[in-house]
């Protein structure tokens, strides 16, 4: 049996010295190039620094045989091909100031040369003023005239050959060429001006030719569906102006997989922009569906740093709190008018085929809109939480126990009141209903309302309405949730949540981390209703909690809140915990299945949805009412067949 090497016995010292030209080349590839896609995305960023407008991607078996790109820029001249291998080599920035305004889509100069480094690299290029075009080879530096017209064309053969190990980790050919194909598609949706088309084997696999409005290009790119199914966003906050697309909530998908961010024009991941997506989506989006865009971040240059990651899909804002309110004031004022206005337009309808929920029927939802969100006529100010009731005072808003104690139980379709049902209606109605009912009922006879005039009631659940395009399905449970939850949040007003001292105070062992939000934030959590202070050096007390949540794991609710303070802008936790609170308040107060409303009620319901913000969805993402055009009603019936 052999002996073990000794451990204790001192490994000789190996010198300093300078590492070769190729491996430093070899080393900066590991981080520049993971795959065939990356190389895709590096050379269409020098095709569009150079002006081109139209860039042709050729590939073989996935990119790992053959990435060729072709473009018609201003190409490169004959005395400048050498230097475009040499690392740290560009034309992009000269000094400093230049890199902190960087205004170009490359500007490290180190991407050609580290893919040189790793396969078989040549560059034919023709420049503007030049008679002929000519060829270089990476290997050996041969350079020799070619025919070309004006443009350039990098060919980059058998990727990783100089690095076999990384050959192993790449994907089937089907696979790397999905990565390839999207690579293109994120450089497409920024550059709307620009005809890109992709090949691979010799067959046309995407083309995407130059449009004029961005519009054209996101409904050639991602499919009609995208641009039909989502609001136009156009916000301009400060410094920062947001423009694109977000998607409505009803087409939320079970993937992240339409979610473009773009800064300046570079397709980017960022969690800062990220938290500020999904935040405006909170309220309106069904369990974890996530939500749809495109959008599109104009910003000083000098205010974002894109010198964070070789691969320079990560950014670093120099105030970050005011891109993500940028961002979140853009998506939930586009999201924010209702969207009844356009039932059964050409622009809004899409086929009602799967709710937020899953569930699929018949009729049309409605998008499109890009008005301006008015506010709501019924808005009382003057609501504040200051006695220690909370939920309480809101329920006693409306008087729910009195509304079960009616016994009113209908079964099948409700019409028209009757003397009995007037008297109830006027003694336990909902609040605010009696008041925009009165005004419904003595509207124009001609008036077209968007959610057109009640008919009848469905099984104490739904309330069906009649409009120009066919026949409105309204759940009212969840429209008038959404009303009082919209109300709850104009009266609120920015006011401290009502909170409730514990009798035994809840200790529990908390992290550094968790102590030191706590002492830092300590106004912000007592505006949440808590009182959470130290106890000792490693344990926290939690004395008082949201009057609410009283009857709650006050321990879990301590660690989550410090969990966000923690990574969070305090203001946006604040919101967000105060806008949990008014939706469960929302929910107790908003009218109960099984109630009978009379017909001016259920007008007075349609009214304040067609002026309530969000009103297309409740607080918890589930769709408020549905359109069945007459169209689909014939073809129920097969009348016209």
């Amino acid at each position: 049996m052999s002996a073990l090497p000794s451990t204790d016995r001192p490994s000789p010292r190996r010198p300093i010295r300078e590492l070769p030209d190729e491996l430093i080349s070899q080393i900066a590839a590991g981080e520049v190039v993971e795959r065939p896609a990356s190389v895709v995305r590096e050379l269409i960023d020098n095709a569009l620094d150079a002006q081109a407008r139209q860039v042709t991607v050729r590939l073989s078996a996935g990119g790992v045989r053959l990435i060729a790109v072709e473009d018609d820029g201003q190409g490169l001249p004959r005395e400048e091909l050498p230097l475009a291998l040499r690392r740290h080599a560009t034309s992009k920035i000269a000094s400093l100031h230049d890199l902190e305004t960087v205004g170009t889509m490359g500007f490290r100069g180190e991407a050609l040369a580290a893919i040189n480094a790793i396969a078989d690299l040549s560059i034919h290029s023709r420049s503007v003023d030049a008679d002929s075009a000519f060829t270089l080879d990476g290997r050996t530096g041969e350079l020799r005239p070619v025919a070309r017209a004006v443009g350039t064309t990098v060919e980059v053969r058998e990727l990783f050959f100089a690095t076999p190990a990384r050959r192993k980790f790449l994907k089937t050919d089907a696979t790397e060429l999905a990565h390839c194909i999207e690579a293109v598609r994120r450089h497409a949706l920024a550059r709307p001006d620009v005809g890109f088309a992709i090949w691979h084997d010799g067959r046309l696999v995407e083309q995407w030719r130059a449009a004029e409005h961005r519009d054209a290009r996101l409904a050639d790119a991602l499919a009609a569906e995208f641009v039909a199914g989502s609001l136009a966003v156009d916000h301009a906050g400060g410094a920062v102006r947001v423009t694109g697309r977000a998607g409505l909530p009803d087409n939320a998908r079970s993937r992240p997989d339409q979610q473009f961010f773009y800064v300046n024009g570079r397709f980017v991941r960022d969690r800062v922009l990220a938290h500020a997506a999904r935040s405006a989506y909170e309220d309106v989006l069904h369990g974890q569906r996530q939500p749809i865009y495109a959008l599109y971040i104009e910003i000083d240059p000098a205010r974002v740093d894109v010198n964070v990651h070789p691969t320079k899909i990560e950014v670093r804002f120099r105030d970050g709190r005011e891109v993500h309110q940028a961002v979140r004031h853009a998506i939930e004022t586009a999201l924010a008018a209702p969207r009844a206005g356009d039932a059964g337009t050409a622009a809004g309808a899409a086929f009602f085929k799967a709710g937020a929920g899953g569930s699929s029927g018949l009729a049309s939802m409605v998008g499109g809109v890009d008005a301006t969100p008015g506010r709501p006529a019924w808005t009382q100010p003057g609501m504040r939480f200051g006695a220690p009731h909370g939920l309480g005072d809101a329920a006693a808003m409306w008087p729910s126990a009195r509304n079960e104690a009616s016994g009113v139980q209908p079964t099948g379709l409700s019409f028209g009141p009757s003397r009995v049902a007037e008297r109830e209606a006027s003694t336990f109605g909902a609040p605010g209903l009696r008041d925009a009912a009165s005004e419904s009922a003595h509207a124009a006879p001609g008036e077209d309302w968007p959610l057109g005039r009640a008919l009848a009631q469905l099984l104490g659940v739904y309330i069906l309405a009649e409009n120009r395009q066919g026949l409105i399905v309204v759940d009212m449970h969840a429209a008038h949730e959404r009303i009082v939850y919209e109300r709850l949040k104009l009266q609120l007003d920015g006011a401290a949540i009502a909170s409730q001292p514990l009798l035994i105070p809840t200790t529990f062992a908390a992290t550094p981390q968790e102590v030191a939000t706590a002492e830092a934030c300590g106004e912000v959590l007592a505006t949440l209703g808590l009182e959470i202070t130290p106890f000792s050096p490693k344990t926290l007390a939690v004395r008082a909690v949201p009057a609410a949540l009283a009857d709650g794991d006050s321990v879990e609710l301590a660690r989550s809140v410090l969990a966000e303070l923690g990574q969070h802008d305090a203001s946006t936790v604040i919101q967000r915990a105060q806008n949990e609170l008014l939706s469960t308040m929302a929910c107790h107060g908003a009218v109960r299945a099984n109630r009978r409303l009379t017909i001016d009620e259920m007008n007075g319901l349609l009214r304040q949805m067609e002026a309530t913000e969000r009103s297309d969805q409740c607080n918890h993402g589930r769709p408020t009412w549905r359109q069945l055009s007459l169209r689909e009603l014939d073809a129920l019936f097969l009348r016209g067949r």
